[in-house]
């Protein structure tokens, strides 16, 4: 155990779990260190929109030091954890990775753990499809996709202006979730609402961007009559829905449905997640997903001081029910192993958590969204009202907010997008989309 009088309560990751976990005890009589790889926190909702050059990266991400800096009792560490002794009650981590340099892993003594690693992409076996098939998890994934949509285009315009036919720009996605239904709304807006009078030798409208899903809807965790609204609303902004289709394999300029070969100048990812391997680590039992089974109070069978938060637990309501792997959800587990460790400093008995569900939307285009408030549910422009105002509300930072309502008015009205950057290597794109010239 720490060697101090105030109980040293670690947290890994600066997600929406481990980031509520941080503010809620701020300035409480503990301390407080957040480890994480990244200097910053990441709006993960409003990823998509980096990734559809709607947003910049800066919009959507807050530095940690800045939004835990005013509490005192809080420091913040840069660095990767690969390990949890539970015996000592020591997280073990490199403490310079970021710089490029290992150094020694070092050792950090905690008396309350809370671990929030998050989850990444899944490609249930088949690894070597991330490579021409990029997730949407981090900003870095979202500036990739950017990437590959912008320079799809761009390719396409060279190519057309030599050989004077435009070839087939076909987007793939992978996955009818909320992140799938989300990127091919935006990315067809950008085709035949933001590129359409910018190129002169090809026609951006005429690009295909479809929608695969293996199961017979689209955002399957919502009610069907949402689902149904959805693929409806998808449609009609010219997107191709095709459900019921099974992905065999992905390539550098194909998707395969099946024994079909499906041309793709890029194809995205988005069919599912899984934990982060710290999970697998911790030697307490987990489901296919690698997810901690956690107790009803959220910490690890046999460890009362270490908690599992966020996308990295499986847990249930007391009713029974999965808690579902959102950012709400990941605040609200936060903020309770967080109330539980102050209990625990003050004699009170533990309660069990428990699930607020608030309702869940997605955005499918402009003004085009799906919105389940239990036995409220809406479409089209009210439901995207709604998600506009609680994403921003969620945004951390009144300057984010600012900027973000700043931004999506002047899309709206212009249809016009301030963030088409095309950064990084301009070869790594499918061949089928590489300029001879």
């Amino acid at each position: 155990m720490a060697s101090t009088n105030k109980a040293h309560v670690v947290i890994i990751g600066g997600g929406f779990g481990g980031l509520y976990a941080a503010k809620t005890l701020g300035n409480k009589p503990v301390r407080v260190t957040l480890i994480d790889k990244k200097n910053h926190h990441t709006f993960q909702p409003l990823l998509y929109q980096v990734a559809t050059a709607g947003l910049s990266p800066g919009e959507i991400a807050a530095p940690i030091r800045g939004v835990l800096g005013r509490y005192k009792n809080t420091e913040v560490l840069l660095g990767d954890v690969i390990g949890v002794d539970t015996t000592r009650n020591v997280v073990q981590f490199a403490r310079n990775e970021a710089t490029g340099d290992p150094g020694d892993p070092g050792e950090l003594a905690f008396d309350y753990l809370i671990i929030a690693t998050g989850a990444s992409h899944n490609y249930f076996g088949h690894d070597d499809w991330a490579r021409y098939a990029p997730g949407l998890k981090t900003i870095e994934d979202a500036t990739e996709i950017r990437r590959r949509i912008l320079l799809a285009f761009e390719l396409a315009e060279r190519r057309a202006r030599v050989t004077g036919t435009q070839e087939p720009i076909n987007f793939v996605i992978v996955g009818g979730g909320p992140t799938g239904v989300e990127l091919a709304g935006t990315t067809i807006e950008i085709a035949r609402r933001v590129l359409n009078q910018q190129f002169r030798s090809i026609d951006p409208a005429r690009a295909r961007v479809i929608l695969v899903e293996a199961g017979p809807r689209v955002l399957p965790p919502y009610p069907e009559d949402l689902s149904q609204s959805a693929e409806r609303q998808l449609r009609h902004l010219g997107v191709e829905v095709m459900t019921n289709s099974m992905v065999t394999d992905i390539g550098p300029d194909h998707v395969m449905i099946g024994t079909t070969r499906l041309p793709a100048a890029v194809a995205l990812w988005s069919a599912g997640v899984q934990a982060s391997p710290l999970g697998k680590r911790l030697g307490v039992p987990v489901d296919r997903a690698g997810r901690v089974i956690v107790e009803s109070d959220l910490t690890i069978p046999g460890h009362r001081n270490i908690f599992v938060v966020g996308d990295l637990a499986a847990a249930k309501s007391p009713d029974g029910k999965p808690v579902p792997g959102v950012s709400p959800a990941a605040i609200q587990m936060g903020r309770f192993a967080a109330h539980t460790i102050l209990g625990d400093l003050k004699g009170k008995p533990r309660g069990q958590f428990s699930y607020w569900d608030k309702g869940s939307l997605a955005t499918i285009g402009r003004a085009a969204a799906v919105a389940d408030f239990g036995k409220i549910h809406l479409s089209g422009f009210i439901a995207w009202l709604a998600w506009l105002f609680i994403h921003v509300f969620f945004l951390i930072g009144f300057k984010n907010r600012l900027l973000v309502l700043i931004d999506w008015a002047w899309a709206y009205v212009t249809f016009q997008r301030g963030a088409r950057l095309i950064t990084g290597n301009s070869d790594a794109i499918a061949p089928s989309q590489r300029s001879t010239t």
